[in-house]
């Protein structure tokens, strides 16, 4: 609970829904039961949240957040290419996750509606994605212009489920210190960034220029 007399803040508010998430074993019914007996005010909730629902998707994307500026918090990381870049914000998301799993699992506890657990995901998504269009470099990127957009979307849905599928891993891993989901980490990555490998496309963009070009200009 904050302190009398503090001016609360929206960290305060998070913290104090987890705490009662995992004390209570389950989310409070509405806002009005949230802040009884809080030393904050509905009006002071609605200052930074809409709905208890809003403050879920807040959670998650704080977690992202804190992984950014962890990540930006290292001299060396703009150096990085795309995939060490990638790499590093997995293993940092994940300690996070890992520091904060008791609500985790508790938040994405399976219901009957599956879409109810990946709402709280929303803004995480929206976040990781645009994360995933800025480190995108040309290394990975077709030199077709017109396929570019329709390539770029591609890579960012394909990486928002890959997330999906680790945190789906983690959540069920029981190794210690969640090694098998470091490991995990590691090869699908790998993997995903030899799939990602545009210089065939790219050759074959190329075959096809030509034989367009020496259909076209054969029959002149």
């Amino acid at each position: 609970m904050a302190p009398k007399n503090k001016i609360i803040t929206k960290e305060d508010i998070v913290s104090i829904y987890m705490n009662e998430v995992l004390e209570k074993g389950e989310k409070p019914k509405s806002v009005y039961h949230f802040v009884k007996d809080k030393d904050f005010t509905e009006a002071e909730f609605y200052s930074f949240f809409g709905t208890l629902e809003g403050l879920e998707k807040e959670i998650f994307r704080l977690f992202f957040d804190n992984t950014v500026k962890l990540l930006h918090q290292h001299e060396e990381y703009p150096q990085y290419d795309m995939k060490n870049k990638m790499l590093s914000f997995y293993f940092t998301f994940f300690e996070i996750l890992t520091a904060n799993r008791s609500y985790v699992l508790q938040a994405l506890k399976t219901d009957r509606n599956p879409l109810k657990n990946l709402t709280q995901l929303t803004s995480l998504r929206d976040s990781f994605k645009a994360y995933v269009a800025e480190i995108l470099t040309d290394d990975y990127r077709l030199e077709v212009e017109k396929l570019q957009k329709f390539q770029e979307k591609t890579i960012q849905e394909s990486a928002w489920l890959q997330l999906m599928l680790t945190i789906k891993f983690w959540k069920d891993d029981e190794s210690a210190a969640f090694e098998k989901t470091d490991i995990f980490i590691e090869k699908s990555v790998n993997a995903s960034f030899e799939l990602m490998n545009v210089a065939p496309m790219n050759h074959l963009i190329d075959l096809g220029k030509f034989l367009f070009k020496e259909k076209i200009y054969s029959k002149q």
